[in-house]
Formats: C-alpha cells, structure tokens, sequence
C-alpha cells in the first residue's frame, strides 16, 4: 500500500496544492513557515480522521476561509485504488468518506491505512505527563484492535458519567452508593480487558524497542520501557473502595487504568533527567520505528512512515543508523521534511532506493 496522490484545499497554511508521490521515499524541502509539516500533517489526517498537532478541528481550517478538504488516493497491493476524503466546514461535523461513502463513526476508519509519524513534537512523549504517553500506547493498539479502542470510548465516557455523579453529590450535599457502584461494575468490566490489552503490548513492543534502539545507538547504552498501573497494587473495585472518600473530595475518579503511565529509562535511569537531547531524540525515534515494526508484524501491513524534521540534533553516526535502517526492504513509503536541501538528498542517495524531492 502506498499514498499516489494527494490534494489539500484550505488546509491550514496552505491554500491548494496537488502531489504525485514516489512509492518509496518522498522529500519536502523548503524554510520554516512554508507548510512541510502541514504536508505531513494532511497524510497522517487520511489515516487517523485527526491532526497530529492540533486536535480543535476548525483550528485546521485555513484562516479567512469556511472550510478545508484533504483527498488521498491509495494504491493497494492488488492493484486496487482507495479513495478518502477528509473534509470539514464550519458550523457542520467533520466528514469522512472512503470511496464516496461516509463513515458513520470515525473508528471504524482506524488501522485501514496504518502510518506513523515521528516529530519533533515527539519530545512530549518525554516531558509531558502520563496522559501522553498513554495516548501513544493506546493509539498503537487501537491501530489493530477495534474492540479495544470501542472500549477506550466507552470507558471514557462511563469515566466522565462517575465524575459528574461524584460532581453532583457534593453540590447536593448527598450520597447514593448503589449508583456509584453501578458505574464501578461498568468500568471494571471494560477495564479489565483494557488492563490485559496493555499487558500484552508491553511485552510485545519492549523487545522491538530494544532492538530499534540498539541499532540506532551502535549498542552504547541501555533502555528499558516499564508500564506502570494501579491495578498492579490491588483490584480496581477495591481501589474504588480506598479511595471513596478522597474522590468525594476531589470530585473525581482518582483511581484506574486512566491513571496509567509508561515508564522511559536509559541505564536505568528516567531518560527525561538523565538523557542528552541526542540520546532523547534516539529514544524517541526508536521507540516509533518499533511503533512501525510492531504494527507491521500484527497487522501484515506496511505503515507509511513520516519523518518531520529528524534529522537536526542528530550526529552523523545516529543519522547514518536510521538511514541503515530504513534502507531494509521491510519497510514501505516514506516522506521527509527537511531545511536543509543537501542534507536531505545527500541522506537519502545512500538508501539506494526511488525518491522524488518536493520544494516548497
């Protein structure tokens, strides 16, 4: 599978552009501001019905006008072409459409065209809380398992419905513990496969990691990939039971598997105290080279791959093991952004493979 064309209409900075894609690697070069991550950021859209970078929908559009529309076109293994399209005016719900037909919920869209993009908005992952990284472990399972994100959803709506009844009972100064027990039942059903989904990825995706890593670092250093959980210290509904009176008081669920984290080291040390920016900026690519390996190998398809701007704050010896690695026949299309014209096309001769260079 690989993207063939694409066309963006509105689309934040840019107003119209049409592409033709190589089937193995594809470069945007140009300065800051000229749109080359808004290119990438229209191909991850195709696959994830989202921005990467910008989750208010209408905040996509570009400024002064009404509406944007992104259209992909997919060639498949047997020859077939896909169509979707993207496309939201303001005032009206985001639409969908693979070959003219709307979907009717979004995730049914997801893990159709597998991609994964590494950024350096990456560097979240890293500095920013827990709910990032649960983001990035849940959005690697969902890409191939659809119960699990239907359980995601509707986990996090029964969470908010607790919330809200925890809300209302100190407004009113009341409390129902036969309704709150109803919501707790409901979560530990759809918590305990989420729990076990999580479990299973881990130990799956920590060995690819490694080995991504290893590569990229000629072996220098160590890495390990930790998933912590309450659930771990007791069950959820006794958890429930402990932390009654501080969720009254809070006014929230304080407890469960939304409070799940992943745990980044380097030498057995938290890689967000202890590592440099190159080290950091290894971790990170690693860990979404081991996102691609790991959907690969699930799923039997290859992601497309976006690189935006990897390439700074890397040394030659880091750059050339990522080069090496993508080199390998595994891996599908490609697409790379870059200021620097040279460096790119210098990169990318040494990969012995087809590309074509876009400047914008």
């Amino acid at each position: 599978m690989h993207l063939q064309k694409l066309s963006l209409v509105n689309y934040k900075n840019i107003t119209s552009e049409n592409f033709d894609f190589d089937a193995k690697i594809n470069c945007f070069i140009g300065n800051n501001g000229v749109g080359k991550t808004n290119v990438l950021d229209a191909i991850y859209y195709l696959s994830y019905t989202k921005s990467y970078f910008n989750a208010v929908a209408t905040q996509n559009i570009k400024h002064g006008e009404e509406f944007f529309i992104i259209e992909g076109d997919y060639l498949l293994e047997d020859e077939r072409i896909e169509k979707i399209v993207c496309s939201l005016k303001k005032g009206t719900k985001k639409v969908v459409k693979r070959n003219g037909k709307s979907y009717d919920k979004f995730s049914d869209h997801i893990g159709n065209f597998p991609l994964v993009i590494i950024s350096p908005s990456d560097r979240d992952l890293i500095i920013e809380g827990s709910e990032t990284r649960r983001k990035f472990m849940d959005g690697v399972i969902s890409q191939q398992d659809n119960i699990y994100l239907q359980s995601l959803v509707s986990y996090n709506k029964i969470l908010a419905q607790r919330n809200a009844l925890l809300k209302y009972f100190a407004a009113n100064r009341t409390f129902d513990a036969l309704n709150l027990s109803v919501y707790n039942e409901q979560l530990l059903e759809l918590s305990d496969y989420i729990y076990e989904k999580r479990i299973w990825f881990l130990k799956e995706f920590a060995p690819i990691f490694n080995e991504c890593y290893q590569e990229i670092s000629n072996s220098k250093e160590e890495v390990s990939l930790l998933y912590k959980t309450q659930l771990d210290e007791a069950p959820l509904l006794e958890l429930f039971e402990q932390n009654l009176g501080k969720d009254r008081v809070l006014q929230y669920t304080s407890v469960g598997i939304h409070k799940d984290d992943l745990q980044f080291e380097l030498n057995g040390y938290p890689i967000k105290k202890f590592g440099s920016q190159g080290q950091q900026k290894s971790y990170l690519i690693a860990l979404k080279l081991a996102q691609f390996e790991f959907m690969k190998q699930v799923t039997g398809k290859k992601p497309i791959l976006l690189f935006d701007d990897v390439f700074d704050k890397l040394d030659e010896d880091r750059v050339t093991q990522v080069i090496n690695l993508v080199n390998k026949d595994h891996f599908g299309q490609i697409f790379i952004t870059d200021t620097h014209g040279d460096r790119t096309e210098n990169v990318v001769k040494r990969t012995d493979q087809p590309y074509k260079i876009f400047h914008l």
